[in-house]
């Protein structure tokens, strides 16, 4: 029964994203009194992901190394730049700029795995280009944020780096050294870790939105419509590079969506760090919209799993 609970919670969290999105925007006032704990718990976010996370993940990425570099050269070009062009297309100011660029430079999200697993996608390569591109992001999310947003705005480079490090390597591997270490032990109580991390990216979208309510009646549509682009961009780019390269369809749905949804809670909790507040909305809106269109989309290929099995 409890299992049941926690995978019908977790399978449903975008429901949850909005529920308490709204819960926010009406009463910000208790998720603004949390507001210092915001990277601590992003680091509970990714410990979680590490303590479902096993050796043999780690050993696909070694089995075969050049589709996960495909993939991964994919996600840190197609959506930076993407990112870069419509902040130019939408005329936004610096803020909202740095803020859209950041959520483009984010690695892969760890939901796009669960994503892959009920789109009949690969979800061992879904889990590989997650680990890569996370491993990769201390360098190349602030890297890219730098070069393509310092005209518009200061980019802590040197600040970012430390604090993905501090965020996202150290958490993901603490987790992944429990599960390692305490297999057993833990196998009971496995699917409370995918719940914790669920929980703390719903405080994390919440607290954007609380702490940006009288900002978001004015950008909410424009933002929105940049964040919606982005995200279809994104998914055609991952499929489409899946065809150049002659992969199956289930790895070029994996593609699709792993491209397409960008780990915008990490974007969300660096530009509320480092950017401002106004900078957090393009991330935070991302995160609405890439977990709509990703559910979509995998609900569609769950019923029509005969093309991935053909292959």
């Amino acid at each position: 029964m409890f299992k049941r609970v926690l995978s019908f919670y977790t399978k449903y969290f975008a429901v949850w994203v909005i529920l308490f999105g709204i819960v926010a925007y009406f009463w910000p006032g208790p998720f603004k009194a949390l507001k210092d704990y915001n990277k601590l718990f992003f680091g509970l976010t990714m410990f979680g992901i590490g303590a479902v996370l096993q050796i043999e993940d780690f050993k696909r990425i070694l089995e075969k190394p050049v589709i996960v570099l495909i993939g991964c050269c994919a996600q840190f070009s197609f959506m930076p730049l993407g990112a870069f062009a419509l902040s130019r297309v939408f005329g936004f100011s610096p803020e909202l700029s740095a803020g859209l660029i950041l959520t483009g430079s984010a690695p892969g999200a760890m939901a796009s795995n669960v994503m892959s697993y009920i789109a009949k996608a690969d979800t061992a390569y879904s889990v590989s280009l997650t680990a890569v591109s996370t491993l990769l992001c201390p360098l190349l999310t602030p890297g890219l944020t730098f070069l393509l947003a310092r005209s518009q705005l200061d980019v802590p480079f040197l600040d970012m780096v430390w604090d993905v490090i501090y965020m996202v390597i150290v958490p993901l591997f603490v987790g992944f050294g429990v599960r390692h270490f305490f297999k057993e032990k833990l196998e009971k109580i496995l699917p409370i870790f995918p719940a914790i991390s669920v929980t703390f990216i719903i405080f994390i979208c919440s607290l954007v939105i609380a702490r940006n309510k009288e900002r978001l009646p004015e950008v909410t549509g424009v933002i929105l419509a940049a964040g919606l682009i982005l995200n279809i961009y994104g998914m055609l780019a991952g499929y489409g590079v899946g065809s150049l390269f002659r992969m199956n369809t289930r790895r070029r749905r994996t593609l699709t969506i792993e491209i397409g949804m960008q780990n915008a809670g990490l974007g969300t909790a660096l530009a509320l760090e480092h950017l401002g507040d106004e900078a957090a909305i393009p991330a935070a809106t991302f995160v609405f919209v890439c977990i709509i269109t990703a559910s979509l989309m995998a609900s569609v290929w769950q019923k029509r799993p005969q093309e991935a099995a053909k292959e």
